[in-house]
């Protein structure tokens, strides 16, 4: 009976000690990932909403030089180029969420 509860208790002791060593891997990792890490990723958000935007609105102005008319085709691609922008912005920011929430699960 005593061998039993010694055994149990190095067991619960060798989890314990592999839970710690795993949490100070996982740490370790994200130690990278700080303010920068942060400042690059709205970066990047804002470059993907800014660079669709701005191909929209040259299209537009081109479009506009092109064939004159009562649609202002600026008007037209700008907010084309807006709306894809946003959805790339949307689907990095829920990639990242993603990531984010399965590195939470592991733990």
């Amino acid at each position: 009976m005593a061998g039993e509860f010694k055994e149990k208790e190095h067991r619960e002791y060798i989890e314990k000690v592999g839970a710690k060593e795993t949490r100070r891997i996982k740490a370790k990792r994200k130690k990278d990932r700080g303010i920068w890490f942060g400042l690059g990723m709205m970066g990047v958000i804002g470059w993907s909403v800014a660079i669709p935007t701005l191909i929209g609105i040259a299209i537009g102005i081109w479009m506009d030089s092109r064939m004159p008319g009562r649609v202002s085709w600026t008007l037209v691609f700008f907010s084309g180029g807006l709306f894809l922008g946003c959805l790339n912005a949307w689907y990095w920011v829920e990639r990242e969420r993603k990531r984010i929430e399965e590195e939470e699960k592991d733990e």
